[in-house]
């Protein structure tokens, strides 16, 4: 008996996340459907041979246009910590726009519906590694909404609708280019390690993840938990950088300047440049990349619904090497 193709509906598809896990889900035979913005590269999607639906996610009308027939739905659109929006945007986007989805899913009885959170709810916490039980404590207006957005969904599963909360550690790997800056930094062999580089740092590697989030869809007992979808490895952020440095055969970072100086920094710059309208040069946030430590457990998810990273820190950091390098960016 043939099996019937699956007709999925990805949002955030022009994005490394979304984009990665549509072209997985092209590649096991599902019809992917995308709900895209007019202004956002395509290109990949046509390629793959994807539905296009031109919409938003703050448009209620075309998300349940998007998800019409479709048998799951894997919400991965997000407005993430990007200069110039209102707070209102981040509301608009990380909270409605999850209530558009809660509202398609349950309107067209889509079999399941997979919601894409982060582990920035967590915000800053004593005890680590952490797991899905540990305390919220979201420190920015992403991570805010973000965690308004998931509670809303995980109301709805309380309340009937199939699916699934997952929260990804730092996404890399072919197609990232959030954490180039920091391989050509260290190819250049100038990457300070701000304090020490002794806070920790987890990953999630983009082939493991996708696995994960398909895992979110499909296996019967992911309906209506929430899942932590990291590596099986963390490291402290000198670490890290020592392994890039080595995969790349150059000098490993050791300059270690002070952090505080740079922190004060970062606040008089957001200071002044906020109420100008400006875009800071320095954020507060960036700093904290080299102060906050993350580090989670894996164990719900491997031991519910068989999720199983099979790639090492060092193996996804070579093969982002590696494209990092063919497509000319280091």
């Amino acid at each position: 008996m043939t099996e019937v193709k699956k007709r999925v509906l990805v949002t955030g598809a022009t994005g490394f996340t979304g984009g990665a896990l549509a072209k997985k889900l092209t590649e096991r035979g599902n019809h992917v459907v995308a709900l895209v913005r007019k202004s956002g590269d395509v290109t990949a999607l046509e390629k793959l041979g994807a539905e296009l639906v031109y919409g938003d996610i703050t448009e209620r009308t075309a998300v349940m246009k998007a998800a019409h027939g479709c048998d799951a739905i894997y919400h991965i659109a997000a407005v993430y910590r990007t200069a110039g929006h209102p707070d209102t945007y981040y509301e608009e986007v990380n909270v409605t726009g999850v209530q558009h989805i809660i509202d398609a899913a349950l309107e067209h009885k889509v079999d399941r519906t997979v919601h894409c959170s982060t582990i920035g709810v967590h915000g800053d916490i004593e005890e680590l590694p952490s797991d899905e039980e540990s305390p919220f404590n979201p420190g920015d207006i992403y991570q805010r909404t973000k965690l308004d957005g998931e509670e809303r969904f995980a109301k709805a599963m309380e309340n009937g609708l199939k699916g699934t909360v997952f929260r990804p550690g730092a996404i890399y790997g072919p197609g990232d280019l959030r954490l180039l800056k920091m391989f050509k930094q260290i190819k250049r062999s100038f990457f300070p390690l701000f304090g020490g580089g002794k806070n920790l740092y987890h990953l999630s590697y983009i082939d493991d993840l996708t696995d994960g989030i398909i895992l979110c869809a499909e296996h019967p007992a992911a309906i209506g938990q929430r899942f932590i979808l990291c590596s099986d490895e963390y490291s402290t952020l000198k670490e890290l950088s020592a392994i890039i440095a080595q995969e790349m055969g150059v000098k490993e970072p050791n300059f270690c300047p002070p952090i505080g100086p740079l922190m004060l920094a970062a606040k008089v710059c957001e200071s002044v440049c906020k109420p100008l309208g400006i875009e800071p040069l320095l954020h507060t946030r960036r700093v904290e990349f080299f102060m906050k430590s993350r580090a989670f457990e894996n164990k719900k998810a491997k031991e519910l619904i068989g999720f199983q990273p099979k790639f090492s820190t060092r193996e996804g950091v070579k093969r982002t090497i590696q494209w990092y390098e063919d497509n000319d960016l280091l």
